[in-house]
């Protein structure tokens, strides 16, 4: 679960590609279309860490294609994908899972992408391929409201996901009593830039 600064060579995240605006358009007003768009898209410009299907499989991942980008082909990228952790990815979706909102088939394969992104090296959100922390802030909140707003101190997203899978399991991992008093504080709730 390290976090680090993100690799200087790749490109702009904030850059919208031909591609994404050409998905978005495809997407129009379904939920998720916007921020789907902008993954699939980073993953084609090799950005990220997600493996070609997104980690949804074949299936899911043509299921995805058809019901948000209907006609639109896309070639695959080959980002840097880190090695899978099959149980610690299944404990990040079930967490997710169990705190969507319940008003979208593409909550599941949020879930499942976002779980895949958590096994990066960087911020969730640049291994996500988003263009800044606010986009994975705006995707939580939209389709894990429960995650969302557990999040209190808007502590980094993918330090608060671990955090809730180590609380479920009674593990205290923090060294101080309240996060306020803890030397590791900027790290956990600091800027990620």
């Amino acid at each position: 679960m390290q976090e680090g600064n993100p690799s200087p060579a790749r490109a702009p995240l904030d850059a919208l590609s031909s591609l994404e605006v050409r998905l978005c358009r495809a997407a129009g007003e379904r939920p998720g279309g916007a921020l789907l768009a902008r993954i699939v898209a980073a993953q084609a410009m090799g950005l990220g860490v997600l493996p070609p299907d997104l980690e949804l499989g074949a299936v899911q991942y043509r299921r995805l294609m058809e019901h948000y980008f209907p006609g639109i082909g896309v070639t695959p990228g080959s980002p840097s994908v880190p090695p899978d952790r099959p149980q610690e990815r299944r404990d990040l979706y079930e967490l997710m899972w169990a705190h969507r909102a319940g008003r979208d088939l593409c909550e599941s394969w949020i879930a499942a992408i976002v779980a895949r992104a958590c096994l990066g090296g960087n911020h969730l959100w640049q291994d996500l391929g988003l263009a800044h922390r606010e986009m994975l802030t705006r995707l939580m909140e939209t389709h894990f409201p429960g995650l969302a707003e557990r999040n209190e101190g808007d502590m980094k997203w993918k330090k608060f996901l671990y955090r809730q899978l180590c609380l479920a399991e009674g593990l205290r991992i923090c060294r101080a009593p309240s996060c306020q008093v803890c030397p590791d504080y900027a790290d956990c709730f600091g800027p990620e830039t």
